[in-house]
């Protein structure tokens, strides 16, 4: 349940900080940037094709994959990682924990492509009491709520599993799970072998993308930005400078992504897509001018109604869903968990990027 979560939460990132992790050495010099992704994903990967097509070429980029959100957070606040590629909904723990790290910039939304699958289908009394599946303190984790919410539940109404989407397949194909996120290529696994499956929620409906909340995200140790400041500069140019890259080179990409994460290609379009912009239930990835509006260091108006300057409020939206769930108990002053100095200083310096689909 929701408040042994919570216990287990904040026990386990406090043992977590205090550990290694495999594939991570500290910098030796300057040059070495020492990167996180959270899990194996191709939003995240792009600091990768920088670093096989030489768009950061002053620096050794250093890439681990945690598959572990809340390791790889851990591991940012101790330093022992500089930039973590991550979702965007951490902050208000972050914040509420006096964390040396910052949110420095959104770098796609999802579009569709997390989802909430049910097993069967069911009204909202079935549903009580049973188990749904979600990562904890995780974008999975707002996403379950806001769908149970909606269907006029509360979070103690069901019993809580924490599962990443990949460990909910099994689980929810045995009925062990009555509802679970996922995201591709989790969801079609389950639905291509589980007739009675069915998508209940996603974040392509108006109803959760309006919300602004439901993006990957660029985060960075603050003694990095400060010790460092060129460094963070260029780690943002290079991720979208790949972006660029991408864009104008999206098959090539897509197998980039593919071979560095032991992918098939078609996993990857079934999230990236290939014009090279946006995937229908899939992702719409921002350009720069995109994230700069959201940072309110460019003007005008971000995609799909989302405000200029509206990454301070995603962040205290996503601390209201936390108290809700029962994870966080107040509120905090968003701002203190985001730094969009480093976006505004390209913006100054006249870096500019904006994006189409193509064919």
């Amino acid at each position: 349940m929701i408040r042994s979560k919570k216990a287990k939460y904040f026990l386990y990132t406090g043992l977590v900080s205090a550990i290694s992790f495999p594939g991570i050495s500290h910098a030796q010099s300057n040059d070495t940037v020492n990167i996180g992704l959270n899990v194996s994903w191709p939003g995240f990967s792009f600091l990768e094709v920088a670093r096989q097509k030489g768009l950061a070429d002053d620096y050794d980029l250093n890439l681990t994959i945690f598959e572990d959100p809340l390791g790889g957070h851990s591991a940012l606040a101790s330093g022992e990682i500089d930039v973590y590629l991550s979702t965007a909904e951490y902050t208000p723990f972050a914040i509420s924990r006096g964390l040396d790290t910052v949110l420095v910039s959104h770098l796609n939304i999802s579009y569709g492509v997390d989802k909430i699958l049910a097993a069967e289908p069911m009204n909202s009394d079935e549903l009580k009491g049973m188990k749904v599946g979600a990562p904890q303190a995780y974008i999975g984790e707002i996403l379950m709520g806001m769908w149970l919410d909606r269907e006029g539940l509360a979070p103690d109404d069901v019993e809580w599993v924490n599962l990443n989407a990949d460990e909910a397949v099994g689980p929810v194909m045995s009925g062990d799970l009555a509802a679970s996120y996922m995201y591709e290529p989790w969801v079609t696994r389950v639905l291509d072998n589980l007739d009675t499956a069915e998508i209940v929620a996603d974040t392509g409906e108006s109803y959760y993308l309006d919300t602004g909340i439901f993006m990957d995200a660029m985060y960075m140790n603050k003694s990095f930005i400060s010790e460092d400041r060129q460094a963070a500069l260029d780690m943002i140019k290079a991720r979208f400078d790949a972006l660029q890259y991408w864009n104008e080179n999206t098959e090539e990409v897509n197998q980039i992504f593919a071979d560095y994460l032991g992918w098939s290609v078609e996993d990857i379009e079934s999230i990236m897509g290939t014009n090279g912009k946006y995937l229908d239930d899939g992702l719409y990835m921002l350009d720069f001018n995109e994230a700069a509006q959201i940072c309110g260091a460019l003007d005008g108006d971000p995609p799909h109604g989302i405000d200029n300057g509206a990454i301070i409020d995603s962040v205290e939206l996503t601390n209201e869903w936390w108290v809700k769930l029962g994870l966080m108990e107040e509120m905090h002053d968003p701002e203190a968990g985001v730094d969009c100095s480093l976006v505004q200083e390209l913006a100054d310096n006249d870096y500019r990027q904006s994006m189409s689909a193509h064919e």
